[in-house]
């Protein structure tokens, strides 16, 4: 019987994790969690087996680590998988952002063609990884039978839906641009809107956002992010990886100042645009469903909500050894270092 550790630093892992879980446990794995960071105080539903410490982990002993983060610790047992925790977006360079290899990982699972392309160039010239093209677990509930978004959507009393959510980058962050434009439209009550920002973002718009809550509003933490987008026909954002994880059911969205704008986005720059674009957004002309199209067969042409049974399978692969890494991962002796002075363990690796 397997047994799979799940590593998550931030509340956004969860939803990206979950579906791997429950995949696994379908497999008659076991499944452990460890929580780091921002995600640290986060309570799991009750059942679920959670490790504290490094001691514990070991003990454990996971054939796999599935990291929803940029790294992974190198003390824990286990083949370390990158499962990513957003699509790439073009927020940073590709030497610092989505295409960074820090040297953590055996196994990255590639969501589709637009990131299975430049991994395996890569993994060809560094050799320490493999890649296989999964999908991304994170969006299997999105599309998976059933209907979570039931509730949103009821609330909304058969209006309009509009998402909204932002980035916590300060100098791409929509939040302080929009908020008296979002703060007027949701008092006219023509349309339902669902609020959420990244959990990173300053508390000062946390709270200002929170307020907009009311009878024609909701606001709503990450990780009910799944349901939000299922229950919304338009998001307006900025420059986050929530953009194409919505779009990619395809419905549209408004962008503000996108940094890398797209096909697919109705981008504005000013917040008296709106409106306008939101009536645009809720009557797309052809061009832009098409757009829309092109960009799910690029990042993610997955629509079976298997992607996790994907991953699984591409883990047991590396394990049985029928894939493997050419080469050694890298010494990476500080960053090891800086882990371990993180985690507090000194003792042995792997």
């Amino acid at each position: 019987m397997r047994r799979h550790l799940l590593f998550g630093t931030e509340l956004y892992a969860l939803p990206i994790l979950q579906p791997i879980a429950a995949a696994a446990r379908a497999q008659n794995a076991e499944v452990a969690w460890f929580l780091d960071g921002g995600a640290a105080g986060h309570a799991l539903p009750s059942g679920e087996l959670r490790l504290r410490d490094v001691a514990a982990v070991r003990r454990w002993r996971p054939d796999a680590v599935f990291s929803a983060s940029n790294d992974v610790p190198h003390v824990f047992p286990g083949a370390k998988v990158q499962v990513f925790h957003g699509f790439s977006v073009g927020k940073r360079s590709e030497g610092r952002g989505h295409f960074r290899i820090r040297g953590w990982f055996d196994l990255y699972c590639t969501q589709g063609p637009a990131t299975t392309r430049p991994f395996q160039a890569l993994a060809d010239q560094l050799g320490h990884f493999v890649v296989a093209e999964t999908g991304w677990p994170k969006l299997d509930p999105l599309f998976a039978a059933g209907d979570a978004a039931a509730g949103l959507r009821a609330a909304a009393g058969g209006r309009p839906v509009v998402m909204y959510a932002s980035t916590f980058t300060e100098r791409l962050t929509s939040a302080p641009a929009l908020i008296d434009e979002i703060a007027r439209q949701i008092a006219t009550g023509e349309r339902y809107w669902l609020l959420t920002l990244h959990p990173k973002s300053a508390p000062e718009w946390m709270v200002r956002y929170r307020a907009l809550a009311g009878p024609h509003a909701q606001f709503l933490q990450a990780d009910a992010l799944i349901a939000m987008l299922r229950a919304a026909d338009v998001l307006v954002c900025d420059t986050s990886s929530v953009v194409p994880e919505f779009a990619l059911q395809g419905k549209p969205v408004v962008t503000f100042r996108n940094n890398a704008v797209q096909p697919y986005m109705i981008d504005i720059g000013e917040a008296g645009a709106l409106e306008p674009a939101l009536r645009r957004a809720f009557a797309p002309e052809p061009a832009l469903r098409s757009a829309l199209d092109t960009l799910s067969a690029q990042i993610h042409p997955y629509r079976d909500g298997r992607s996790s049974e994907r991953v699984l399978a591409a883990t047991e692969d590396l394990l049985a050894g029928r894939i493997r890494p050419r080469a050694a991962k890298p010494a990476n002796r500080l960053r090891k270092l800086q882990s371990r002075l993180h985690l507090r363990y000194f003792g042995p690796a792997g």
